[in-house]
């Protein structure tokens, strides 16, 4: 091992999914602080620093019944937060995981658990090009790769390409890119 590199545990503790808690909220917003992060996802808030705007978000999103968000949770802490909602008529899947603790297979757990909640196949992600941890954790869940698409990405001030992803319906044929 060279000086300096950092061993990451992978995750020994159950991973938990539970229903959006008010209390859980500051710590989302926490996690949305880290410029990292938003880079990372790209697609995130305006101004990830905003309270209002992210209490807004969401008070909308728990207000609307057929998004599903969940809390995740390692022993008993708040590690992120998984969700699925609809896109015209597809489903979406989203995570978010405190980057303090990326590596360690919270957002594969996740997701996972999740996609276990969710009967509706196929779903649907989207991740930017260059986030290949995120296109890993889509990947172990077994989305693949459907169409590319773009748009505009508030945290890097520019266009960013993306991939579209999907977990097709069980049986069905899809290669991946």
């Amino acid at each position: 091992m060279s000086v300096g590199a950092r061993i990451v545990p992978a995750v020994t503790n159950e991973v938990l999914l539970r229903p959006v808690r008010d209390d859980d909220l500051p710590t989302f917003f926490a996690h949305e602080q880290d410029p990292q992060a938003n880079w990372m996802a790209a697609f995130g808030p305006k101004d990830p620093s905003d309270r209002a705007a992210f209490d807004a978000h969401w008070a909308r999103i728990r207000a609307d019944e057929r998004i599903v968000n969940r809390t995740v949770t390692a022993d008993g802490e708040v590690v992120g937060h998984v969700a699925a909602f609809p896109v015209d008529d597809r489903t979406e899947v989203s995570y978010w995981i405190d980057p303090g603790r990326w590596g360690r297979g919270y957002a594969t757990a996740g997701l996972a658990a999740l996609l276990r909640e969710l009967p509706q196949r196929p779903v649907r992600a989207r991740a930017a090009k260059d986030n290949a941890a995120s296109l890993a954790v889509l990947r172990k869940c077994g989305f693949v790769v459907v169409g590319e698409d773009s748009g505009y990405s508030p945290s890097r001030g520019t266009e960013v390409e993306e991939y579209v992803l999907e977990l097709p319906a069980e049986g069905s044929e899809q290669g991946d890119r």
